[in-house]
């Protein structure tokens, strides 16, 4: 198992169109296309020139959401073997959470770290 690097940062907004102006002008990020997502939620993804995603933004209707990460609602890491992430989770009794994207052959373990911070590790393949 091994981690290749920070995936993207998920911010939680209130301002939209603020937010991801500050971004595309600061730096130079464009708009991508988020997949599918569950009803209700709206978000963006702002991409660099290679068109992955570096900020995702998340409308909310209040600033405090009671998220005690503040605006950043998680951190994401590219990994690799799942499998053992996954045993790895199980063996330290960490309780997680798995997302599957088939049509995209991507998985997600999702987990909490002991600061309460969202950790999303991303498996591709």
């Amino acid at each position: 198992m091994a981690v290749h690097g920070l995936d993207h940062v998920n911010i939680l907004t209130v301002d939209i169109d603020g937010t991801k102006r500050f971004y595309k002008t600061l730096l130079g990020l464009v708009e991508g296309v988020p997949p599918p997502l569950p009803a209700g939620i709206e978000a963006h993804w702002l991409v660099d020139a290679t068109g992955h995603p570096i900020i995702h933004l998340q409308r909310v209707e209040n600033a405090n959401v009671g998220n005690v990460a503040g605006s950043i609602h998680h951190v994401a890491l590219k990994c690799d073997d799942f499998d053992t992430m996954r045993a790895r989770c199980e063996e330290m009794g960490v309780n997680f959470m798995v997302n599957s994207f088939e049509s995209a052959k991507f998985r997600q373990l999702l987990v909490t770290d002991p600061n309460n911070v969202l950790l999303e590790m991303n498996f591709t393949g």
